[in-house]
């Protein structure tokens, strides 16, 4: 039984921090998938307090995972891993019976997995806290003293740290379709072996104060355009297709003046583009990173944009600064949140490739490239 028991905790532990550890890769990847899950449920007040919850979350899986290895608390962990996994399982078979999210988020980008893989991995994982918490006198320290209080607060440091960390310099290992060396056209395409929808035209058409639907092969006998009249018509799924959606979307830029820009940025030899998806951070925060980066630009004849999704305000904040002149084109939310996980960020491109990726705490980094480019 001991050595059973030493199995499952073993691997219900490492799984914990390995999870814990893919989402303090990307702790805003998780709040925006909060945010989803929110949305949905009516409770749209929440999104402002999603990286709280997903920063605290993920470090709890972090620490929770380290206890149980380390049987720190036994009695509490074992209350609080049952708590959590009992959480989690409802998120899952939620997204997944409810055929409303492809991807719970469980592993990050990083680890993409279905919904019902995730609804299942979380239902042994269940069973497998269930049998430690019933038999939770059998798990003992591993270390005596102090050691086990020392390496805790460890754990504790590293998982809020490396979330820091992240949040403010980009993530770590980078997952996401915009990541350094991605060619944008390439994945604004369809995959070549997607398999499209399949779907049918449903009409809707009134007959006696009823609505009544039909497709093509289906018509009414004693159909006529004296006792039916037409209503609507929509396409009906009859079976999903798959890995028929692009991996980057909403990449479309307009100026000003309503024009879309976009093919332009494409065909750049060499530009910047700081993605700054609005003004949470303001201008005065980045201001005096970007400034020499966006001079040498300048001298290197080299078109330099914003992106903002909220276009205007950010144009109006510019004024009395260095940028007063630059560009703002505005830009799809959701594509700035996934090509920006700080805000904001700074791209390179070379012919629609992603040549260099910086966040705003990095930016003498973007210095040093642009100037080492060849002078046009």
């Amino acid at each position: 039984m001991k050595i059973l028991i030493a199995v499952v905790r073993v691997i219900v532990g490492v799984l914990f921090i390995f999870s814990g550890l893919i989402k303090a890769n990307d702790p805003i990847g998780l709040s925006y998938k909060m945010q989803e899950f929110f949305e949905l449920w009516k409770m749209s007040a929440l999104n402002g307090i999603t990286l709280t919850l997903s920063v605290l979350m993920i470090a709890f899986e972090i620490i929770a995972g380290v206890a149980l290895l380390l049987g720190y608390k036994r009695k509490l962990v074992s209350w609080l891993l049952l708590l959590l996994i009992l959480f989690f399982t409802f998120l899952t078979g939620y997204a997944y019976l409810s055929g409303k999210f492809t991807n719970c988020g469980c592993f990050g980008d990083c680890i993409p997995i279905t919904s019902k893989t995730s609804f299942i991995k979380d239902l042994v994982l269940l069973v497998l806290i269930l049998f430690l918490f019933i038999n939770q006198r059998y798990i003992r320290p591993l270390f005596a003293g102090n050691t086990t209080g020392v390496l805790m607060v460890i754990a504790a440091l590293f998982s809020f740290g490396s979330q820091w960390y992240t949040l403010k310099y980009l993530p770590v290992l980078d997952c996401l379709p915009f990541q350094k060396g991605s060619f944008i056209p390439g994945k604004l395409k369809i995959p070549a072996n997607a398999v499209p929808d399949s779907t049918e035209i449903v009409f809707v058409y009134e007959k006696e104060g009823k609505k009544v639907e039909f497709n093509a092969e289906q018509f009414p006998a004693d159909f006529n355009d004296s006792t039916y009249k037409f209503i609507n018509r929509y396409d009906k799924l009859i079976r999903a297709g798959s890995n028929n959606i692009p991996e980057i979307r909403g990449f479309d830029f307009t100026n000003a003046a309503g024009n879309n820009v976009t093919q332009g940025i494409l065909d750049a030899g060499t530009i910047l583009l700081l993605f700054h998806e609005d003004l949470s951070n303001p201008v005065d925060n980045w201001k005096g990173g970007f400034d020499p980066v966006y001079r040498a630009a300048l001298a290197a004849h080299m078109p330099v944009y914003i992106i903002s999704s909220t276009a205007l305000p950010v144009q109006q904040a510019l004024a009395g600064t260095p940028f007063k002149d630059l560009e703002v084109l505005a830009g799809d939310r959701v594509m700035i949140r996934m090509a920006a996980r700080t805000n904001p960020t700074l791209y390179l491109l070379k012919k629609g490739t992603v040549a260099g990726k910086w966040s705003y705490k990095n930016f003498e980094d973007a210095l040093k490239v642009v100037q080492a480019l060849p002078q046009r």
